[in-house]
């Protein structure tokens, strides 16, 4: 999936405001996707909030978004300049009936798929109205419901995995599933960090929207951090992208009997801030762990025990 060229970017922002809406409402009246994705990536990296810091992974998912709602829109005949009120609602019904398409999977979009197309055509309306194309904003009042089960049920921490997955990796896979399961780094985090951010016994890390914080790392994290030797000379210890950090881990689950219960690297830093709360049992002290901003959100990364008060209301 195509991002933003960095030459794209200031040829969008440097133009004149006038030059801008033209551009803008040309492509929208066409239907021209990936101009359409140019003015979403430029208002996303020059006109939202985040800005600059705002990450290649959104980018990318809104991008897909934006893809896939302008055929929509001009398949069921929405002018994406002069929408009707209620044909952000349509789009939202569509994509709740639409039958996946992933790999193994049946029945309709998941919720978080179709809220995050949502979140792209929102992305898309705002930019056009940054551009000075439109005002409509045809999905204001356009939700897509969440879904009904816990986030902690659908995709749990791992358990038992992830010893028996360490145990085939190779040294440098291991250190990345250790900073994940046992650190509690998003993979992203662990992937960039370098023998600069390692001091004593924590290690710096450089996290979402450029925040940085200081994690501490257990003797088994230390210990396989410092058997690595750098991958580039600026000193990074991983040189894989995510999708091939993620193909050689998906390979060590199956080689450990595993495959079946891969579920991506979040399910690693769940494994940690549960184990970390069920020692501590602190919700804000796992929160400051795993680099959260809201305790509520730290909250959907631990798998709390059935009957965990049992002890206490026994004497009630």
């Amino acid at each position: 999936m195509t991002l933003l060229r960095s030459s794209d970017l200031p040829a969008l922002t440097d133009l004149s405001d006038q030059d801008l809406r033209v551009r803008a409402a040309e492509a929208a009246s066409t239907y021209d996707v990936e101009t359409l994705v140019q003015v979403t990536q430029a208002y996303m990296t020059a006109g939202s909030r985040k800005g600059a810091r705002t990450s290649p992974k959104t980018l990318a998912a809104y991008s897909l978004a934006v893809r896939d709602f302008v055929p929509w829109a001009r398949e069921h005949g929405v002018q994406l300049l002069r929408p009707g009120r209620r044909d952000g609602g349509r789009y939202v019904a569509q994509l709740q009936t639409r039958p996946s398409q992933g790999r193994g999977r049946t029945g309709p979009l998941r919720a978080s798929t179709v809220a995050l197309y949502v979140a792209g055509a929102r992305a898309l309306y705002r930019a056009l109205h940054w551009a000075g194309a439109t005002e409509a904003q045809p999905f204001e009042d356009a939700h897509a419901p969440p879904d009904p089960t816990p986030g902690i049920v659908r995709n749990p921490p791992y358990t038992g995995e992830i010893d028996a997955a360490l145990e085939q990796c190779e040294p440098r896979l291991a250190a990345l599933l250790l900073l994940c399961a046992h650190a509690g780094l998003r993979v992203s985090e662990a992937l960039g960090v370098k023998v600069g951010d390692l001091q004593g016994t924590q290690v710096t890390v450089h996290g979402k929207g450029g925040k940085i914080r200081r994690v501490p790392l257990g003797r088994r994290v230390r210990a396989a951090l410092g058997g690595l030797s750098p991958v580039h000379p600026d000193g990074s210890l991983f040189g894989w992208t995510y999708h091939q950090a993620k193909y050689r881990m998906v390979r060590a689950f199956r080689a450990a009997g595993h495959g079946h219960a891969w579920r991506g690297f979040h399910a690693a830093r769940k494994h940690s801030g549960t184990r970390l709360y069920r020692a501590t049992k602190d919700f804000t002290r796992v929160s400051v762990f795993l680099g959260h901003s809201s305790v509520d959100t730290t909250r959907r990364y631990v798998a709390l025990e059935e009957n965990d008060v049992q002890d206490e209301v026994e004497h009630f």
